[in-house]
């Protein structure tokens, strides 16, 4: 199966800030798709499951009309099975461990986990519940066979040799009861122990001996007459006449096989991933700390390798979670056959797996092992007439320099995988200590800039665009910037991913929106000469269904007129969802406002999309113009960009210009305008205005 979605959340939590704070660990996740309802009390939830589906129950225990196991005991009472997770502000182990008796699936611990993990544990959640579902319908089904099938019963005289045998018996012994009559119960009911394969003493001799009800010992199998073995379970007792005389026994016995391998499968299930058989997160754990075990009396080394896979969603998204699921699997395959026989693969849920290598005697062992699963899973997989193509990404940790215990070397191996990511995708990388601390850095970063905008510690700076022919001041570009109270400046470059990256981006970039067009309204009213105002736009921001609404009303309340204001937008956003993109180009040419193509050059580079949609500007990455003067292949490219915006009408803009030999080149080239260093830095508000000003 692949990653669960998530689109129904019912939240029933009392504190205001705890849930705004779930909300937006929503957002920054890119799950704006997911419906959040938050009452405050178990009596509303109640009421409100009663009526309503969700897809997963998130729920505190310190409620105002119940508190603790009776406010689990609730929840699960009003929606048995929809998924619970509790929220805690106690890491209390024993409280954890009664909430999933009573019916939790996880037990989560405010402040402690990270935003990227809630959803993850969410989608286990849910996972967790579908295979508890799964395997409790399985075993009801089993259960009512059971109790339909009449029992055999088999009957001796007080001597112990068999008089009654019905046909269940006949069936399960293979004797008939004309061939038993009489014959000695040893005969036709044989019975070894499952383990020892000792003959079981005769059930029947002791309960004539002992005059009372008995029963077989547990792991007991029937020798049918062909020999083929049957797992039972019985019951014993004696006859005895009008007079209370013992006259014989009877044993009363069932064919367990079928619960005894539903046990067998239930417990099996319990430790492996449903869909492909893999041990899941539990017997992982148990797997590296017994490795950690071996490791430390043998004297070598652990290595665990985590793994995620880039490009399972646009596969499920375009070709359905059924082939999803079938690529998932074959990815499975693939990796038990990277690794040797004492080695474990798991899945851990969605499109993550874990690799753990047993008694590793250098680190480039886990390399090699490493960069040999990256090229498997990266090899094209022939799934349902499709060559599929999906790479990945590895974090590897080694015990005992990078954790003592299964959970630390889990979460560093995961930590590296996300450093990863970040160098590149199809690679791997060993963790290091300065990941931690660059994890808690930016988590320092990302709890403060949530109060941010609340302390009025967000300013905006006001870079100006050049007219190449006249040096004439032609717009602004609103650049945010965060001063810290105690950290002071922090740079755009350490702050602004984190936005990006923790929800914050629909707060932070409608507040730099509205801003930027106060100010640009404010310099109108005092008659400074500002032409446009140009506002960096997201991806999620662009995407996000409210945008054109929010940006007219933003419009419209600082009465900024809609000709001003020019919309900074990059390739890749451009590209993604190509008719909504277009629909929505199309609504802000109507209303006059102008978008250009942020950091041209360095993303999709279609040409195609430049005759597609209504564009008014290029802006040519500093990447490529800094280096003018000294790389010549940067010469070419700068050149064809502004020929191809002359050919097409578009206004090209030159960003990053910091010496005049640059500006030279724009100028010999027709450049219409340039922005960089050599003209200002990005200034404050008044700064700008001086420089309107002098203009």
């Amino acid at each position: 199966m692949s990653k669960q979605s998530i689109e129904t959340v019912l939240l029933i939590e009392d504190n205001f800030g705890d849930a705004r704070l779930l909300r937006e660990m929503f957002n920054e996740q890119g799950s704006h798709d997911i419906e959040l309802t938050h009452v405050e009390c178990i009596s509303d939830a109640e009421k409100y499951l009663a009526e309503r589906a969700v897809g997963i129950v998130l729920l505190d225990l310190g409620l105002p009309d119940v508190q603790g196991l009776e406010a689990v005991r609730r929840a699960h009472a009003a929606a048995p099975h929809i998924p619970l997770v509790v929220l805690s502000g106690l890491d209390d182990e024993s409280m954890a461990v009664q909430a999933l008796q009573v019916g939790a699936q996880d037990y989560l611990i405010k402040g402690q986990i990270a935003p990227r993990e809630l959803l993850r544990a969410l989608r286990y959640a849910i996972e967790r519940k579908i295979i508890e579902e799964t395997l409790f319908a399985e075993k009801e089904r089993v259960q009512v066979t059971l109790d339909c099938i009449s029992d055999a019963v088999i009957c001796t005289d007080i001597s112990g040799n068999i008089t009654f045998l019905n046909l269940v018996a006949e069936k399960m012994t293979g004797w008939s009861l004309q061939e038993t009559v009489g014959r000695p119960m040893a005969e036709a009911f044989r019975t070894v122990d499952i383990t020892s394969r000792d003959p079981i003493p005769n059930s029947m001799e002791r309960a004539v001996e002992q005059d009372r009800t008995g029963h077989l010992p547990l792991n007991c199998i029937l020798i049918r007459r062909d020999g083929f073995e049957i797992h039972i379970e019985d019951s014993v007792g004696s006859i005895h006449d009008r007079q209370g005389q013992l006259t014989g026994a009877v044993i009363v016995f069932r064919d367990v096989s079928v619960a005894r391998a539903m046990t067998q499968q239930m417990a099996y299930s319990a430790q492996h991933d449903f869909l492909t058989g893999l041990p899941n997160r539990l017997l992982l754990s148990d797997r590296v700390s017994q490795s950690i075990a071996l490791a430390r009396r043998h004297l070598c080394q652990v290595a665990v390798l985590f793994l995620d896979l880039d490009g399972l969603k646009h596969i499920n998204d375009s070709l359905g979670h059924s082939i999803g699921d079938k690529l998932l699997q074959s990815i499975a395959k693939r990796l038990v056959n990277c690794v040797r026989a004492p080695d474990t693969v798991s899945r851990q849920g969605g499109d993550e797996f874990v690799v753990l290598l047993q008694e590793v005697q250098q680190a480039e062992d886990a390399a090699i092992t490493a960069r040999r699963v990256l090229q498997a899973v990266a090899e094209p997989h022939s799934i349902d007439q499709h060559d599929l193509h999906v790479t990945s990404s590895m974090g590897v940790s080694v015990y005992p320099d990078d954790g003592l215990d299964a959970e630390t070397l889990i979460k560093n191996a995961d930590t590296a995988m996300y450093q990863a990511k970040e160098n590149g995708r199809q690679s791997y990388q060993f963790f290091r200590p300065a990941m931690n601390a660059r994890a808690v850095e930016q988590h320092s970063i990302e709890e403060h800039l949530r109060c941010a905008l609340e302390r009025q510690e967000l300013a905006l700076h006001y870079q100006p665009k050049i007219d190449v022919k006249t040096r004439a001041i032609t717009g602004a570009e609103a650049l945010v910037r965060w001063t810290h109270p105690t950290r002071g400046s922090v740079a755009p470059a350490q702050f602004i991913p984190v936005v990006e990256d923790c929800g914050l981006i629909l707060p932070v970039g409608g507040w730099v929106l509205r801003e930027a067009c106060a100010q640009a309204r404010a310099w109108m009213d005092a008659d400074l000469p500002v032409k446009s105002m140009a506002v960096n736009v997201s991806a999620i921001q662009f995407r996000d269904e409210n945008f054109l609404e929010d940006l007219f009303a933003i419009l419209s309340e600082t009465g900024l007129d809609p000709r001003l204001l020019e919309l900074e937008l990059t390739e890749s956003v451009l590209m993604k969802r190509v008719e909504s993109t277009a629909s929505i180009l199309q609504t802000l040419r109507e209303r006059g406002v102008q978008v250009a193509v942020d950091d041209f050059g360095t993303g999709y580079s279609s040409l195609s999309y430049l005759y597609k949609f209504p564009l008014d500007a290029l802006k040519i990455d500093q990447s490529f113009v800094r280096q003018i003067t000294t790389t010549p292949d940067e010469t070419t490219i700068v050149s064809a960009i502004i020929s191809m915006g002359r050919s097409l009408k578009l206004r090209v803009v030159a960003e990053g210009v910091e010496t005049p030999e640059v500006l030279a080149f724009l100028q010999a080239r027709e450049c219409d305008e340039a922005q960089g260093y050599y003209f200002s830095h990005p200034v404050p508000a008044q700064q700008f205005a001086r420089l309107l000003e002098a203009q």
